[in-house]
């Protein structure tokens, strides 16, 4: 079973009487009988053509479920960022001092991880929609990988913590470094095992050019738990 299900109604054609042409143009399309538009065939969500439904480009990416789960994560991390300037305002010094003790190396290298899966993630959508899924699958084991590596770089930082005596009662600033990069760590394994989830169903036939609205959706919460971290970093490493 899917992940996620196909919430779109069906789009009805439209006759085009322009001719529209891409750059990158390819195959000769006969649009109700009347006119032919050279264009690539470019599939949002792979629930049809732009080029013969332009008003596909009017739909949202995924599906709406996705987008609920998404606004109630990031509702969620609001939420952490307003306890966390409460905690800052109450406790100054500690919010001053408490960065410059954390391993900065760390959690730049867990920013760049993050960031590169994103753009990987964002290729793997890009072959599936030119019917490449083999390229697909690569770009997302790249993804998982660099997934992989935040997970082995957070955890021998937070062993490192513990060697410096940085515990989660240490201060509230050390609290809330803890409470908000472990749920957003849980947030990377969730994640990952949607990347991993949607490499199977494309080896299976599940997700291809014409049917791939679940790897859209988990493209779409995998940029916004990268999101969530490039907020996270600068307020718990970079900001005194």
């Amino acid at each position: 079973m899917e992940v996620f299900h196909i919430l779109f109604m069906p789009m009805n054609h439209y006759t085009l009487h322009d001719e529209l042409s891409c750059c990158s143009a390819t195959s000769t399309i006969e649009i109700d009988n009347m006119t032919d538009i050279t264009s690539a065939q470019f599939y949002i969500n792979g629930n049809g053509s732009v080029t013969r439904e332009p008003e596909t480009i009017k739909k949202i990416p995924g599906n709406k479920a996705v987008w609920v789960v998404i606004f109630a994560e990031l509702s969620e991390f609001a939420v952490f960022f307003i306890a966390y300037f409460i905690a800052k305002a109450h406790s100054p010094v500690e919010f001053e001092q408490g960065p410059m003790q954390l391993h900065t190396l760390a959690g730049t290298l867990n920013t760049f991880a993050l960031i590169t899966s994103s753009y990987f993630v964002a290729k793997a959508l890009a072959a599936i929609r030119v019917n490449e899924p083999d390229k697909s699958v690569r770009y997302l084991s790249f993804a998982v990988f660099c997934g992989g590596l935040y997970l082995v770089i957070k955890y021998w930082e937070y062993h490192w913590n513990v060697a410096q005596g940085i515990q989660t009662d240490t201060n509230s600033f050390y609290s809330m470094y803890y409470y908000m990069t472990f749920n957003h760590l849980i947030h990377v394994i969730w994640a990952s095992a949607s990347l991993m989830w949607a490499i199977s169903q494309i080896k299976l036939g599940h997700y291809n050019q014409q049917r791939h609205t679940g790897l859209t959706a988990i493209a779409c919460y995998w940029h916004m738990v990268d999101l969530a971290w490039v907020i996270i970093f600068p307020l718990l490493y970079v900001l005194r």
